[in-house]
């Protein structure tokens, strides 16, 4: 039986592209045995075919000529991403700041906006450092960009290696290159944002589109609340009215 088990695993993992990571229920036969498909996965570890990159999880390596590739950040955090072929999470913060080139300032520090808060996590012995930033709107796949949008507004302060004119510019771009539909969309999910993501949207709203009907934001602000973000009235001249700073 063991040895069964055995040859199907080391068959299985001849098969797999370097850098996919796997789990012991990725494999069938572990519905009957799994204490013993995970003893193999991590004897493969010992003789070198796998490499281990967390509690269960494992991975092929694959070298180049002068070094050992690491998997991909998609293949580190799928199983946080994705959990019974449902959406659970996403990718944001430091990541968002470099695919919308607000910076180019590279982080050790992988974010992940999730429904639930959970706490920080390492992986890779050290390499990989996931922090989760709790998203209280629902993730859908066709949202994730606003979500990613927002977040931006939300952590506008920790932008780094930029000036605050600059990021305002940069996502006064991004928002107007969104359809109506989007925009529409987008004031919805903004009103379970904080303060300051609401009264940066609202601003940025009405600095690129005049006539938009942003009260609904503004209704759920506090009158008397001040946010410190040291934009440029020239850049963004309707931040009075939002008690921008």
């Amino acid at each position: 039986m063991k040895t069964n088990i055995t040859h199907t695993v080391r068959s299985t993992i001849k098969t797999l592209d370097a850098g996919i990571v796997i789990s012991v229920s990725d494999f069938p036969i572990a519905a009957r045995s799994p204490k013993s498909v995970s003893l193999i996965l991590n004897a493969l570890v010992s003789e070198g075919i796998l490499r281990k990159l967390s509690k269960g999880r494992f991975y092929k390596p694959e070298t180049d000529k002068s070094c050992e590739l690491q998997p991909t950040e998609f293949q580190v955090i799928k199983d946080l991403l994705i959990k019974n072929g449902r959406l659970i999470g996403y990718t944001t913060g430091y990541s968002v700041f470099n695919d919308l080139l607000l910076t180019t300032k590279a982080s050790d520090i992988i974010q992940i906006g999730m429904r639930r808060e959970k706490r920080p996590i390492v992986r890779g012995y050290g390499l990989y450092h996931i922090h989760f930033v709790k998203q209280e709107n629902i993730i859908t796949k066709e949202n994730i960009s606003l979500l990613r949008l927002l977040d931006c507004l939300r952590f506008f302060k920790i932008i780094p290696d930029t000036t605050p004119d600059k990021a305002c510019r940069r996502l006064l771009q991004h928002i107007q290159e969104l359809d109506r539909q989007h925009i529409a969309e987008m004031k919805e999910l903004a009103l379970n944002y904080t303060p300051q993501a609401i009264a940066l949207f609202g601003a940025m709203l009405e600095t690129l589109f005049p006539d938009e009907d942003t009260s609904a934001m503004y209704q759920v602000l506090n009158p008397i609340t001040d946010y410190k973000l040291s934009i440029s009235e020239s850049v963004l001249p309707t931040q009075k009215k939002w008690n921008i700073r």
